[in-house]
């Protein structure tokens, strides 16, 4: 578990079960998949795409899993700083609570790569959108 980043217990409504985490990137983005009841994630195919081509992509993923709400990591300087990724990163979680009408929670996602390459992950998004997921988990009651 990360020390660095404090996380407090997360409001999220009990009918929301299943979860669908993004570690967003400009030119790949993360996927994996859990529930509240295991709080626990398993990686998924890494989305290779760009623009709107990554919103088609991530939409099959959306039919493919039905997830009840989706977990967006949202990356920030060591500090707590945002930066240009940070703005981007809500960006894109707006976008997606537009285009497909999930609810969707932020995380941060600082070190999540890095702790996902120190657990063995094979493809270090994938990994990192576990650990966004767990981590995200972990604070729902």
């Amino acid at each position: 578990m990360r020390q660095d980043a404090s996380v407090s217990a997360v409001q999220v409504a009990p009918q929301l079960q299943t979860f669908l985490a993004l570690d967003f990137g400009l030119k790949r983005t993360g996927v994996a998949v859990g529930n509240r009841l295991l709080k626990s994630a398993q990686p998924q195919a890494t989305v290779v795409a760009e623009g709107d081509a990554r919103f088609d992509k991530i939409a099959q993923r959306l039919r493919e899993w039905q997830p009840d709400a989706l977990v967006v990591g949202v990356p920030f300087h060591p500090d707590g700083a945002e930066h240009d990724n940070t703005l981007k990163a809500r960006r894109f979680a707006r976008q997606l609570r537009g285009r497909f009408g999930l609810p969707v929670f932020e995380v941060d996602e600082r070190y999540s790569t890095t702790e996902a390459l120190a657990e063995g992950a094979k493809d270090a998004d994938a990994g990192a959108a576990c650990v966004i997921l767990e981590q995200f988990l972990r604070t729902l009651s």
